[in-house]
């Protein structure tokens, strides 16, 4: 019998009767009616962003009884409302609180980290097809704000991450002060009419490679002032494994209207985990469980990348390949890029694994990884400047008066990752890469600043 509130917190462009037949499977299960509190938020006004929702489910919380008063509580969500959720999570200064009290977080393919979807949404044709049709001040609004932060490479997904995923507190392990979190995602995507939105890799809407909270980050450092050691930096993978399990025959909808019941179970079981035993288990039958489906998926990988100076201000024009060493370059990973609309410097690849010529890495002789990047700031006045590293750790800034400031480096990392060069590789994940350049403003005649000689 379940002893805490669950709450169901619904996505984009929907309401709290999305979760209908989940409530029934839950109080088939044993929830009483009572116990299970629905979540309706506005998400189609351009005026409303997700902190906004976040901030209004927080007074929800707070006027609610059985709620009010701080009381532990475990949440459901689908798509958007991972964010809202997370968003909430990290408010500033009421972490550590809010962590304790969610028990069970249950994240039903959710937009952890975006949607292709989202950068189509806000067209006038995605206006019209999943805008308001209400007759008023908001009518055709799509909500602009929720879409940018649901657009692939996003500034606010970026910076969300860095609050939970790499910043100095853990939000999400098996230890009693942080939530245990199980993350669902449909192993296909949509059928009929519907498939016209399907992009590859995805379960209709959202990417399976941007479901699970497995992240880590990794920090390429050419600015003049960074130490030789701290060139290449490889962040450990966020706190515990909290991978996604793809469930056979589902796409984004269907794991909401039409559940199987192998998803039922292992939904109800996992609300019903109360300490690392049972949690160990848990994942033990649950790996089992979707091991066929696991099996038929391509295994795609999310890379999501900044580019700044040395400053912190990003870098508009630029681009990253990776590719071997005086070798082929490996050409999946600039196959699906997506740049952020809001801010060039973010980007987005999605890399379809099952394309990467490991071998090309391994054969003969030992081939080395290797990191490409240009980038132009547009004008000869001011050039970037970076650090261009070898396979031995050695580096040597390099300046490249290139036409319009482009420049060009490459750096070998294969002495720097963990396990060899191959390991940057992992199905069913996202990772962040930050690139840091040096900008440099030139001087003298016709350029940035020129000195004047004094008067005789």
């Amino acid at each position: 019998m379940a002893t805490r509130p669950l709450i169901l917190l619904h996505g984009y462009s929907a309401d709290g009767h999305a979760f209908n037949r989940w409530r029934s499977v839950l109080q088939a299960a044993g929830w009483r009616a009572d116990q299970l509190f629905t979540v309706s938020y506005e998400s189609l006004s351009n005026e409303v962003s997700v902190r906004d929702i976040a901030e209004g489910f927080d007074k929800l919380l707070r006027k609610q009884e059985g709620l009010a008063n701080g009381e532990p509580f475990d949440v459901m969500v689908h798509s958007t409302g991972m964010l809202v959720l997370r968003a909430w999570l990290t408010q500033r200064g009421m972490s550590a609180p809010r962590r304790a009290r969610l028990k069970h977080l249950i994240a039903l393919a959710p937009a952890t980290f975006g949607s292709p979807l989202a950068h189509k949404g806000r067209s006038f044709l995605g206006a019209l097809v999943r805008g308001r049709k209400g007759f008023g001040p908001d009518f055709l609004e799509a909500g602009d704000q929720v879409l940018d932060a649901l657009e692939l490479g996003s500034r606010f997904s970026w910076d969300l991450a860095h609050a939970d995923l790499f910043g100095t507190e853990c939000f999400y392990d098996t230890r009693r002060a942080t939530p245990y979190v199980f993350v669902f995602c449909g192993a296909r995507g949509y059928r009929g009419l519907s498939a016209i939105a399907n992009s590859a890799g995805t379960d209709g809407a959202v990417r399976w490679a941007g479901c699970a909270l497995n992240s880590r980050k990794l920090v390429l450092d050419l600015t003049a002032d960074c130490a030789e050691a701290d060139r290449v930096q490889v962040l450990d993978w966020t706190q515990d494994d909290v991978p996604m399990y793809p469930i056979a025959n589902t796409d984004h909808g269907s794991i909401l209207s039409n559940p199987p019941v192998a998803l039922q179970q292992m939904v109800i079981d996992a609300l019903r985990v109360t300490s690392r035993p049972l949690y160990d288990a848990w994942v033990a039958q649950a790996d089992a469980a979707v091991a066929d489906a696991r099996g038929t998926m391509v295994p795609w990988q999310q890379f999501i990348v900044r580019a700044v100076d040395e400053r912190g201000d990003g870098v508009a024009d630029w681009n990253l390949q990776l590719g071997v060493r005086n070798g082929p370059t490996l050409t999946p990973f600039t196959q699906d890029v997506h740049v952020y609309s809001g801010d060039a410097s973010y980007r987005s690849f999605h890399v379809n694994l099952s394309q990467l010529k490991q071998a090309e890495l391994l054969r003969g002789r030992p081939r080395h990884l290797a990191a490409q990047l240009y980038a132009s700031t547009g004008t000869q006045r001011v050039l970037y400047t970076g650090a261009m590293v070898d396979g031995a750790g050695d580096s040597a800034v390099v300046e490249a008066p290139n036409r319009a400031g482009t420049w060009y480096g490459t750096l070998d990392l294969s002495s720097v990752l963990p396990g060899g060069a191959v390991r940057l590789f992992h199905p069913f994940t996202t990772t962040f890469i930050e690139l840091r350049l040096e900008r440099d403003p030139l001087t003298g005649a016709g350029m940035v600043a020129r000195m004047h000689e004094p008067d005789r």
